[in-house]
């Protein structure tokens, strides 16, 4: 029989496995601890060659050290987020976003002027074709592609305007014809590249126009010599002068064609009056309109004239006292300037002919309060 040690607290005794395993961390929790060190710093160390951050709207082109270099296949392309790969591996970030590129380019009018033109180049990216373009021209494919074939295409354009058309009406226009050349001339030029039988490098030819997408391509500003712009500006201003004097003959003719009519108008009006307009009724128009002027407040003094073409009047004005007045044989009547007062003013009435009841009487005088 073995015999069995107990505590004094009936717990049994901590055995030789626990002790033993107490001894070895006790012995090796140093060497421990400066292996976690190390492990940390090695980590800390690799990590930026092992962890890959792919921001957003970018891509990663793979190129294995050890593998054949560029991965063509659009399949191990790395997308956003943080990616791992072999530390001797690189991973080659490229923009897919929509990019603005602002180029100044000189070129020669077909007139002969040299000018200077501004332009901003928009492009995006095709995602498939970026390996390829990683191969075949780099990263810095804005330098050695972009900008050389769009300044190109643009002196091409501009040879076929004058310098007025550039700098004035045909921007638009020249425009749609860089970005259109542009894209032929890039549809017309072939990458080819000699891969491997894998799947990962396989042999491609690629248009160039089928690795990047070309917006537009517009002209922010155009620089002329300062005597050509001057005398274009002039050109321009004797232009519009010219259009207002057409504008002003325009409206003079109208002018006169609605004089004509109104002429015209006049004249049809007074025939088809004066067929219906007799003696009698200009007579009673006259004595309707005398009888009226005899009822203003303003009127004082009517005086018929005589015989059969007597002519009706009216004398004196509102709040004035009628002066001494006296009348002639002959029907005319003649005011006689007051001592005390200013001589008033006599006022000659439209003439009609006196009315058939009165035509044989003297003149008369008629006061009215």
């Amino acid at each position: 029989m073995n015999p069995h040690l107990f505590a004094i607290d009936d717990k049994p005794a901590p055995g030789r496995t626990g002790r033993a395993w107490w001894h070895f961390v006790e012995r090796q929790l140093p060497m421990l601890v400066i292996y976690l060190l190390v492990a940390t710093l090695v980590c800390a160390i690799i990590a930026p060659f092992v962890l890959v951050t792919v921001p957003s709207g970018y891509v990663g082109v793979l190129w294995k050290r050890f593998g054949g270099g560029t991965v063509l296949d659009p399949r191990y392309l790395k997308n956003e987020g943080m990616r791992i790969t072999l530390p001797w591996n690189e991973v080659v970030l490229y923009d897919l976003r929509l990019q603005s590129v602002t180029q100044t380019y000189n070129a020669i009018s077909s007139d002969g002027i040299s000018l200077s033109a501004t332009i901003n180049i928009r492009f995006r990216l095709k995602r498939d074709s970026v390996p390829a373009l990683h191969q075949s021209i780099g990263s810095d494919y804005v330098k050695m592609l972009i900008v050389p074939e769009i300044g190109s295409r643009m002196r091409e354009v501009i040879a076929e305007y004058t310098a007025e058309d550039v700098y004035s009406t045909k921007r638009t226009e020249i425009q749609d014809k860089i970005r259109k050349r542009a894209e032929s001339t890039l549809g017309e030029r072939v990458m080819e590249g000699e891969g491997e039988e894998s799947e990962e490098n396989a042999p491609y030819r690629i248009p160039l126009y089928a690795m990047l997408n070309l917006v537009d391509t517009l002209i922010l500003g155009i620089e002329l010599p300062e005597a050509v712009v001057n005398a274009i500006n002039h050109k321009i201003e004797q232009y519009y002068i010219s259009e207002e004097y057409k504008f002003r003959v325009a409206r003079e003719i109208r002018e006169s064609e609605r004089k004509k009519i109104e002429a015209e108008g006049i004249s049809e009006f007074q025939r088809i009056v004066s067929q219906g307009i007799s003696d009698s009724y200009l007579r009673w128009r006259a004595i309707d309109a005398t009888l009226e002027l005899s009822q203003s407040n303003n009127s004082k003094v009517v005086i018929f004239g005589s015989g059969k073409d007597g002519l009706p009047m009216i004398l004196g004005n509102a709040g004035r006292s009628p002066s001494a007045q006296s009348a002639s044989p002959a029907g005319s009547t003649e005011i006689a300037p007051d001592t005390k007062k200013d001589t008033s003013s006599t006022t000659s009435l439209e003439q009609t002919p006196a009315d058939t009841s009165i035509s044989g009487q003297s003149p008369e005088k008629h006061h009215n309060n």
